[in-house]
């Protein structure tokens, strides 16, 4: 039996309010500007055919915001899932277990930086770079084999194109 192609999008949560001291980076929100600035970016993802079919999110608030942005930009809303994977330091193993293990053949997965560019680097190559991502970027990666073999990386979008 052929393999499916997975197709991953790894996407680095929103702008969010800044850290500082007694500001628990946990429950760091997304920013008014940061909410409209992914959303238009999801818009325009979506008219340009960007489907998913679940989404895995880190269980920070702001990754989880941006998760919940990115499920809604779609007509019929993906499932968001927290997958404490993606969390910072952020688990590369599990995050593999886990995208196996769902019936999908659309992903997206929502962390945080540096996490992210390396997670970008694991899956299009042998994990020895990472990729530098903006504040509410979406890199789209086709994985002909699976989770866990490296794919291509099909482009990296942030809202510079809105």
């Amino acid at each position: 039996m052929a393999k499916l192609t997975t197709h991953l999008y790894i996407v680095r949560h929103a702008w969010a309010e800044d850290q500082g001291p007694g500001i628990d980076d946990h429950a760091r929100q997304l920013t008014k500007k940061g909410r409209k600035r992914f959303a238009a970016l999801m818009e325009s993802l979506c008219k340009a055919g960007m489907q998913v079919d679940i989404i895995a999110t880190s269980p920070l608030v702001r990754a989880r915001e941006t998760a919940e942005i990115l499920a809604a930009a779609f007509d019929n809303a993906p499932p968001v899932e927290v997958v404490d994977a993606l969390a910072p330091a952020s688990n590369w193993p599990a995050l593999v277990e886990w995208t196996t293990q769902q019936d999908a053949a659309r992903v997206a997965w929502v962390g945080h930086m540096p996490c992210v560019g390396r997670l970008v680097g694991l899956t299009i190559g042998d994990g020895s770079a990472s990729i530098r991502m903006q504040k509410g970027a979406v890199a789209s990666i086709r994985l002909d084999d699976g989770p866990g073999h490296p794919g291509e990386l099909e482009w990296l979008a942030t809202d510079d194109i809105v």
